[in-house]
């Protein structure tokens, strides 16, 4: 039952190490076997985690180190579909700028696996293991391009602060042992309810271990490498970095936070809402002076992941666990969003590049609906919905984060959300400068646009989901709030 419980995890790990075997025989400068041995093993993990989900079942295994839930495997298929949609979308890219070799592939199915592992951590050492997995192969991916400085210094920046804040992680997490006296996230759960546990000693741990987090969720404070690596690292590489490690990011905030430091949730929550309020401030702010869409898009992200944060505020009030189970599902539901409407973002400007030429300035924009009326069109629609605008996608998210901590009737709470709105009409702005550029300026570039069949369905069909899930969203909404009330029962 051990070995049954990660097979998804063992799957990659084993088609990692044969796609690079295989790309060492293959001489097509496009890497077709390597390219499709790569998505067919990412459609079959995917698969696999998606029936583990139905399953509904809730697993544990290696001494309790691992938990198989529905939690997990959600996010899990979500991080797969990501994963191929960014392979999809960059291999044209890629290949142009002589990226697309066995490395980028194995290295991106090594990032989603230290991926995976987080998703299933129960421990944590697990969540370590996986958080370096996950990193080194990032930091690996982004000085990918060895000739291009500007990427060789976002890999250097990415990789000091990011073992700074793993750093910072991973001695919260020896403090918290020293307090509980266990590494199991249960058990720390169990100690910290006693109450017999030295509050300072949890206090200064917590506060390290939401320093660490805050990094991975790219929020104020620890906001600083965010718009340097996405500038610097190769579109491709950003694409990757952008979308489907904030499911990791998500879920070892959910594991240590709300199934391990619930007892401490008072404080938690009073350092997420100042985190949240200065992403939001900052991110939104930052990104109106930009002329450089990556790092519009980066100081977005930032702003984004302080709105997510909001659904982790609402707390249990007089025993009801309502509002923060409501909240939690919010906040799950906003990542998934968020990060299939950067896919599609991220996907235009790799299509608007070509050989020699970055299309990262918002000026490359400019007349896109005359070149190509249908890209302008869609690429419209992910600026809606990161704006928040019906009936995409995006609306439904932020009014669902909304509503989870309106609903607690609290001052405090409403006075958040009404700041929450403000920011977001700020950042309505910058998007919708872009599709003002799109539309009502002269084009810079005559050049057709040109793309691959599979790009374009792929990229169509990103933009129609953005809209029907934006009218429907409450099969998705359902698929959320299941998995969290699954997650919190156990």
């Amino acid at each position: 039952m051990n070995w049954l419980s990660i097979y998804p995890e063992i799957a990659l790990l084993t088609m990692a190490c044969v796609v690079t075997l295989i790309d060492l025989f293959v001489r097509d400068p496009m890497r077709r076997p390597t390219y499709w041995v790569t998505q067919l093993s990412l459609a079959v993990v995917a698969a696999m985690h998606f029936a583990d989900f139905s399953a509904g079942l809730t697993v544990y295994a290696m001494d309790r180190m691992v938990v198989s839930d529905p939690l997990g495997h959600l996010l899990g298929f979500f991080a797969c579909i990501a994963v191929i949609a960014v392979l999809v979308y960059s291999r044209a890219h890629a290949a142009q700028r002589e990226m697309l070799n066995g490395e980028f592939f194995s290295l991106a199915m090594f990032s989603l696996l230290g991926i995976l592992v987080m998703l299933s951590a129960n421990n944590f050492l697990v969540i370590y293991l996986g958080l370096e997995l996950m990193s080194l192969s990032l930091y690996a991916l982004v000085a990918l391009r060895r000739d291009h400085p500007p990427a060789t210094e976002a890999a250097m920046k990415f990789f000091v602060l990011g073992a700074l804040a793993s750093g910072f992680l991973l001695y919260g997490l020896s403090m918290m042992y020293g307090a509980t006296g266990s590494l199991d996230i249960p058990e720390v759960f169990k100690a910290i309810a006693t109450g017999q546990i030295n509050k300072t000693v949890l206090a200064f741990g917590l506060v390290f271990i939401v320093a660490g987090l805050a990094f991975k969720l790219s929020a104020v404070p620890f906001h600083m490498w965010v718009p340097d690596v996405y500038d610097g690292a190769p579109t491709p590489v950003t694409l990757l970095i952008g979308c489907a490690p904030e499911f990791a990011a998500f879920a070892i905030t959910f594991r240590l936070l709300v199934e391990g430091m619930s007892g401490l949730a008072v404080d938690w929550q009073q350092m997420l809402i100042v985190v949240s309020i200065g992403s939001m401030a900052l991110g939104n702010i930052a990104a109106i002076a930009q002329t450089n869409i990556k790092r519009m898009l980066a100081y977005s992200a930032i702003a984004h992941m302080g709105f997510m944060l909001l659904g982790f505020t609402p707390t249990v009030i007089e025993g009801n666990t309502y509002s923060a189970a409501n909240g939690y599902s919010s906040a799950l539901f906003y990542v998934v969003v968020y990060v299939f409407t950067t896919l599609g973002a991220f996907a235009t400007i790799l299509l608007l590049s070509r050989r020699g030429f970055e299309a990262d300035r918002i000026d490359d924009f400019k007349g896109l609906s005359r070149r190509s009326p249908w890209f302008a069109g869609v690429m419209s629609l992910f600026m809606f919905s990161l704006a928040g605008v019906p009936p995409t996608v995006g609306f439904y998210a932020k009014l669902a984060v909304l509503q989870s901590i309106v609903t607690t009737n609290q001052p405090g709470y409403i006075a958040l959300a009404v700041f929450a709105v403000l920011m977001s009409l700020v950042g309505a702005f910058y998007y919708i400068r872009i599709v003002k550029v799109m539309y009502f300026d002269e084009p810079a570039d005559s050049a057709p646009i040109v793309a691959a069949t599979d790009v374009r369905a792929l990229l169509s069909l990103n933009g129609a989901a953005i809209v029907l899930f934006g009218i429907l969203p409450g099969g998705l909404m359902a698929l959320c709030t299941q998995a969290i009330v699954r997650a919190l029962a156990t």
